[in-house]
């Protein structure tokens, strides 16, 4: 049996306690498609929430980050691109995320933030994407940033090239590996009297929690769970 999860720092506080399942059906009832998000996302209107580890939204609003959740059709059906955070960095080392960062003010859109970053952190062409959609903007709890999850769909597997100062590894997920049974969890933290809801992916590996899962369990909920959408 494959050891799954990762080296991760979680700080998890000592009031917390195991979720509920997964909302969508395990084991999946078919491999999710690019076709299947495109048609889901189409039909969506993302609002902003406030979401992610526990936190009040600031008085004043962060800094506005895009991040760039690209998709390809592979063996096992729509695949996803992940990242893992060198070490060395300041924040968030060594945790997995979707290409992205802060909004420029040369950047002409967040749209155009999400390809920048992506280009700057893997090499990923940025004619390359074609937007789908987008999943709900929330504010994170730690950075206090308010971001923007573009969903893009890529006609192939793309030859990327991590760049050593931002990223240590390329994952390439599938959306059916997160819906095996044993990798997703809930957790409840309690904090300031407030339980909130933190998700986790153990992948082989690898952990991905915070916002990052966040928008993993979105995505899922949207595309693999019936009636999910408002």
């Amino acid at each position: 049996m494959t050891d799954r999860g990762g080296p991760q720092r979680i700080p998890t506080p000592e009031a917390s306690r195991l979720g509920g399942p997964p909302p969508w059906p395990i084991p999946a009832a078919r491999p999710v498609s690019v076709a299947d998000v495109a048609a889901t996302l189409d039909a969506y209107e993302p609002v902003e929430i406030v979401r992610g580890p526990p936190t009040e939204r600031p008085p004043r609003p962060g800094r506005r980050s895009a991040v760039l959740i690209a998709l390809y059709d592979g063996p096992d059906g729509a695949t996803t691109i992940l990242t893992r955070r060198p070490q060395h960095m300041r924040k968030h080392a060594g945790e997995i995320a979707f290409p992205g960062g802060a909004i420029d003010d040369d950047d002409a859109s967040p749209w155009a933030a999400a390809l920048r970053e992506a280009d700057e952190e893997v090499a990923m062409p940025r004619h390359l994407p074609r937007p789908l959609g987008q999943l709900d903007r929330f504010i994170t709890g730690a950075s206090f940033s308010l971001v923007t999850p573009f969903v893009a769909a890529l006609d192939d597997v793309p030859e990327l090239v991590a760049a050593p100062a931002e990223v240590d590894r390329i994952l390439h997920v599938p959306l059916a590996e997160l819906m095996e049974p044993g990798v997703y969890r809930e957790e409840l933290w309690t904090r300031d009297d407030r339980e909130h809801s933190i998700h986790f992916f153990d992948l082989v590996g690898e952990t991905v929690w915070g916002a990052t899962a966040l928008m993993l369990h979105r995505l899922l909920e949207l595309v693999a769970v019936p009636d999910s959408t408002p």
